[in-house]
């Protein structure tokens, strides 16, 4: 049973719900065809991640947007 796990920060409204769906059926498609998975066994988790706690260079995302 596959298992995927995107982590997306939220920002300026996305991702979408329309656009959390596109993802979980088309990542659930490309394992499908490139590994042969069954599409009903594949799980597809989506974490979004406020800018506040994702960091890079010692500062958070939120503030080397700011910039």
């Amino acid at each position: 049973m596959p298992y995927i796990n995107i982590k997306v920060t939220k920002e300026n409204g996305e991702p979408t719900k329309d656009q959390k769906e596109l993802l979980i059926k088309g990542v659930t498609n490309l394992v499908s065809e490139i590994l042969g998975r069954n599409k009903a066994s594949t799980v597809v988790i989506i974490d979004e991640i406020d800018t506040d706690n994702y960091g890079l260079g010692g500062k958070s995302i939120s503030e080397i947007r700011k910039v």
